[in-house]
């Protein structure tokens, strides 16, 4: 009877236990995860000036010395042309990506223009897709919407297989004549029509996880190429407004994760700096359309630039106006620059740190980083 009674006492004594302890697991806090912000705020607290300096350029590949420049440079990211890629089968372009991705402390942000019809940086070749992507507009007049959609995620699946993480694209200029240098790029329809057509491409792409870059803020217009020299946009403020910066605002507004600003003067906003190099025409993208992501130059070395400011003071200027990213092709003259210009009180370290931490957010929300 002793026995018994003692095995009944363990067994109680056993499942008041269990239950102290069910009661305080249930009760216990659940612990939240970390916001990619404060993710990013923990990385830049281990990083030197060097790495966060080198996370703000998204460079011309150098094929040759890919390599060797991550780890001297600590690049933030590399952007493919032709030259990458034309010689490369699928299998060895992957491969590539992925010796660059081993190369660096912080993994890179791996970018390509493939917008589809004038250009195409991957599909051109045969061994990538047995046709070249066909252009918004082609697409539009063959299979509408639903066409455009199969599309972007046929792109968005080609450049990730290889370790393509960001498309340069959409293209949010507005254009409805055949004449103006940006036309063949563009929708080709009006700013309402184009709104649409940037919503559901930059939808469609985050729902593949591949990065997109809405371009080029605040919009071309009939303006001349500035890969060639500087253009002069002397249309009003309102014209914008009206027009524009409604398929950017609904980028913005579909989660697009950066901006491209082009090399255009704009008068009605700035009728010294080119829009790239201009802190008024990044106050009205962040302040006016609100956007809180990733701005990034159109490339430095475009003859809007390089002919007129020259390669050092160019990255100087753009970080000073508000770029987080800065497109070069010169990053070896560029970035010594850029700590020159930090070491003299010229660029605050705040400064660059607020563009580093957005730059690691937008690489955890791509999965770049964990």
């Amino acid at each position: 009877m002793k026995k018994n009674f003692s095995t009944v006492l363990i067994l109680i004594l056993l499942a008041v236990l269990w239950g102290c302890g069910s009661s305080n697991s249930e009760n216990a806090p659940v612990e939240q995860p970390l916001s990619y912000e404060e993710r990013a705020a923990m990385m830049l607290e281990e990083m030197t000036l060097k790495e966060k300096v080198g996370q703000m350029f998204f460079v011309r590949c150098r094929k040759d010395t890919a390599v060797s420049d991550v780890e001297q440079y600590d690049l933030g990211g590399y952007i493919l042309f032709d030259k990458n890629v034309r010689d490369e089968s699928k299998e060895t372009l992957k491969s590539t990506i992925k010796s660059y991705q081993d190369a660096a402390k912080i993994k890179m942000l791996i970018g390509i223009d493939e917008e589809g019809g004038k250009v195409n940086r991957l599909s051109n070749y045969p061994q990538f897709r047995k046709v070249p992507f066909y252009s918004p507009q082609a697409l539009y007049q063959e299979g509408g919407y639903p066409l455009i959609i199969s599309d972007t995620e046929e792109k968005a699946a080609l450049l990730t297989s290889l370790g393509i993480n960001v498309n340069l694209a959409p293209v949010c200029d507005v254009s409805l004549d055949p004449d103006d240098y940006i036309y063949l790029r563009t929708f080709g329809k009006d700013a309402e029509e184009t709104a649409m057509y940037v919503k559901t491409v930059v939808e469609t792409m985050n729902s593949q996880k591949i990065g997109c870059t809405l371009k080029h803020f605040p919009g071309y217009g009939n303006n001349t190429d500035t890969h060639t020299g500087i253009a002069i946009d002397y249309r009003s403020y309102d014209s914008f407004l009206n027009s524009d910066f409604l398929p950017f605002q609904a980028g913005i507004e579909a989660g697009a994760g950066s901006i491209l600003v082009s090399h255009n003067i704009v008068t009605c906003m700035d009728e010294q700096l080119p829009a790239s190099l201009s802190p008024a025409v990044h106050k009205v993208l962040r302040e006016d359309l609100g956007f809180e992501g990733v701005i990034m130059t159109d490339d430095l070395k475009m003859d809007a630039i390089k002919q007129y400011i020259g390669d050092e003071v160019s990255a100087v200027l753009a970080i000073q106006a508000g770029n987080d990213l800065i497109i070069a092709s010169d990053f070896d003259i560029q970035i010594p620059s850029v700590l020159d210009a930090i070491a003299r009180g010229e660029i605050r370290e705040e400064r660059i740190n607020e563009s580093v931490v957005r730059i690691l957010c937008w690489k955890f929300k791509l999965g770049i980083l964990s």
